[in-house]
């Protein structure tokens, strides 16, 4: 299916950042990809643009603090890149080809934290987390950047994180849509036990695939892995929207069910 390409700008809070509008020519599902800290748009316009090739409408975009507004990476806070999310959630949805029944939100690292805030604020059916980040609710209001110095985030993230203690968890605890967690096998900036707490609280999925990319690091910097993300992430949207295209699906395996929990160590990674 042929898509059509178009450079945006997205209003949040006082400024403008920049987004990449990726739409097939009739209404189809809407699919948002959040991109991580200290990271751009690039690094999802490749697979946004193989997601609307399953007939979906996609939008990328760079956070505050990130490409052309780089020069706010020291001071931007959470509370301004989750104004930018729903900002960018806002546009996808008032695109008259977007069912708005139907929006996906695809979050990597930093982006899968604020993904998982965004769910509680705006209808998502469809939520996809990649080694997702955890940080404490306290200091809301600092630079991003100083959480490192102000927060044991490294203790903090050593053990698992009971969902109503966060606000991130507890709209995850909320969150009645399909998931999809990735971890990485050798992620040292998100541990098992971050990835863990995600997966424990998702309490009222109606469904939730888990898998874990083996000999992966957090920033999937081997080819190998990349490909194991997108082939996991293409596999699951397919089958996502392929269910919703056709009528109710059964629902999948709950986060308790011993198959959804187990890890896939492997490299020839299975469709999720």
């Amino acid at each position: 299916m042929a898509a059509h390409e178009r450079p945006v700008e997205i209003r949040a809070g006082s400024g403008t950042i920049a987004g990449t509008l990726i739409a097939p020519a009739t209404e189809m599902p809407g699919v948002l990809f959040v991109h991580g800290w200290g990271g751009s748009q690039e690094q999802y316009l490749a697979r946004a643009r193989k997601v609307a090739g399953l007939g979906c409408v996609c939008l990328t975009f760079d956070l505050t603090g990130h490409a052309a507004t780089r020069s706010l990476y020291e001071t931007v806070n959470r509370e301004r890149n989750l104004e930018d999310l729903l900002a960018a959630y806002d546009l996808l949805t008032s695109q008259s080809m977007v069912d708005k029944r139907a929006i996906a939100v695809i979050g990597s690292s930093y982006g899968g934290y604020l993904a998982a805030l965004l769910s509680e604020m705006r209808p998502v059916r469809w939520l996809g987390l990649r080694a997702p980040a955890l940080y404490m609710d306290s200091g809301w209001e600092l630079p991003k950047r100083e959480l490192h110095r102000t927060q044991d985030l490294v203790a903090y993230r050593r053990t698992v994180v009971p969902a109503q203690s966060n606000r991130a968890l507890r709209a995850c605890a909320a969150f009645e849509g399909d998931v999809l967690v990735i971890g990485s096998e050798l992620d040292m900036i998100v541990p098992h036990t971050v990835v863990t707490s995600y997966v424990d609280a998702f309490s009222r999925a109606e469904s939730i695939t888990y898998r874990t990319i083996r000999g992966a690091d957090h920033g999937l910097t081997e080819e190998e892995a990349q490909r194991a993300y997108s082939t996991l992430l293409m596999n699951w949207l397919r089958e996502m929207v392929t269910g919703a295209r056709s009528g109710p699906v059964s629902p999948g395996a709950r986060p308790n069910d011993p198959v959804a929990a187990t890890k896939l160590l492997q490299r020839a990674v299975e469709p999720a």
